[in-house]
């Protein structure tokens, strides 16, 4: 059953003040139905099905019927909280957007709201990627989706004709590539962003995470300013004067559409996802000229692969459901029958990082790519993913950092002094 939901606003007072709240004897056993709250139908889909597949629920204590709400991102979690402080219903499941869950890091939201997952993952190890931008003074609270890998996309057929070699070592020669064919044919080799701040900040973020750098440490604490940020700028500076990278509003938009569309971007770093809402959507006739591969390596060191974007699901805690919750999501989520049924139903990257080797993975080939086997590509970035760290005001960052990027990409002002006006006016806000 499919429902729409909305929301309304809260104030700080509010906020420290939710829980979650008991809403029954818990349910031992037998037919539960689990509510889930998520803006991604392809969500709603996946979960449908896993509830009912022998593979992933065969021997629970459970038999498992889903409830789906569609909601936005942002209402996803200014609704959970809304219900919370007014002891109203909640869902057993809710989808958070990577970006919405830094408003769940302060006052002991995330504590008050949701399970502590993180005995649930620490058994996992290093084997399942992707806890960190979920993590709260140290306690996992949602677990990830997709590992949202970030790889170069390009036409194999123009890098071909143009001479481009498809493994270029670093962004350097690839930049310096790129501004002569810009120069001779007006094609671009990437695109940056010179939108809104959460486009502006997102492609910097991307590269600056290959780069090595982060937006946060591990503590929380401001990151930023830092000789990987000022050399991110400055190269995507330098690709924006060439032409090399091609400067577009929205990577998803219109003008982006036109642009893959009429060939004049050949290639760029998006995240897996992004070929099907990217290239395939806005380009079908393209279908088998497109490759991927990992990102090429900064001349002075970082990894061959990123990540952007990404949505996990949190339980909600002392609910009648909640034990009935917590292990459909592990079998769901945490398991390889889970991961693999959850890449065919949506194409969701796995998140335990053996399974890139699994036959079962490394056997699926792309038509859009040529039949190229595609796990090839993402089992090598998979193995050097940078890690992700978020802190409680990462929306204030992002607002205080966009407008000055903004500048330093378009050779307005110095990479460095960009940075440096950004995050004073990000400390004259986060001090009031």
């Amino acid at each position: 059953m499919l429902r729409l939901a909305g929301t309304t606003g809260l104030g700080a007072g509010a906020l420290a003040a939710c829980t979650a709240g008991v809403k029954g004897d818990p349910i031992a056993s037998g037919p539960v139905t689990l509510d889930l709250w998520t803006h991604d139908p392809g969500y709603a889909t996946y979960f449908t099905g896993a509830a009912t597949d022998p593979a992933i629920t065969g021997g629970s204590d459970w038999q498992y019927s889903i409830e789906v709400t569609s909601i936005s991102p942002a209402d996803v979690v200014s609704r959970t909280i809304n219900q919370a402080v007014a002891q109203r219903p909640l869902p057993n499941l809710a989808g958070l957007v990577i970006d919405q869950f830094p408003r769940v890091m302060r006052s002991g939201i995330a504590e008050n709201l949701f399970v502590d997952l993180t005995d649930l993952t620490a058994g996992l190890g290093d084997r399942l990627l992707k806890t960190q931008p979920y993590t709260v003074d140290g306690r996992v609270y949602a677990i990830e989706s997709d590992n949202s890998i970030s790889v170069m996309w390009y036409r194999a057929d123009r890098f071909a004709e143009l001479g481009i070699p498809e493994d270029v070592a670093t962004w350097e020669e690839l930049l310096a590539i790129g501004a002569e064919i810009a120069a001779d044919t007006g094609e671009a080799i990437g695109m940056v962003s010179n939108g809104d701040n959460g486009a502006i900040v997102n492609g910097f973020t991307q590269m600056l995470l290959q780069r090595g750098g982060n937006l946060y440490d591990a503590d929380g604490d401001l990151a930023v300013l830092s000789e990987e940020s000022v050399e991110v700028l400055a190269l995507m500076a330098e690709g924006v004067r060439t032409g090399a990278l091609l400067s577009i509003a929205d990577p998803y938009g219109s003008a982006a559409a036109a642009a893959l569309k009429d060939g004049r971007l050949i290639a760029t770093v998006m995240p897996n996802w992004y070929k099907v809402y990217g290239l395939e959507a806005n380009a079908p006739d393209q279908a088998g000229l497109w490759r991927a591969r990992t990102i090429p390596r900064f001349a002075a060191g970082g990894h061959t692969a990123s990540t952007l974007g990404g949505t996990a699901f949190a339980v909600l805690k002392d609910q009648a459901e909640t034990d009935a919750a917590l292990d459909f999501l592990e079998r769901a989520y945490l398991t390889p029958e889970g991961q693999l049924a959850r890449y065919g139903a949506g194409g969701y990257l796995p998140t335990l990082v053996d399974l890139y080797d699994a036959p079962e993975f490394q056997g699926i080939t792309d038509p859009f790519l040529g039949d190229q086997r595609i796990f090839e590509v993402y089992a090598a970035a998979a193995t050097d993913m940078p890690l992700f760290y978020q802190a409680a005001d990462a929306s204030l960052l992002r607002d205080s950092l966009g407008g000055p990027i903004l500048r330093a990409v378009n050779g307005e002002t110095d990479p460095e002094a960009a940075l440096r006006e950004g995050l004073r006016a990000y400390e004259r806000q986060a001090s009031e």
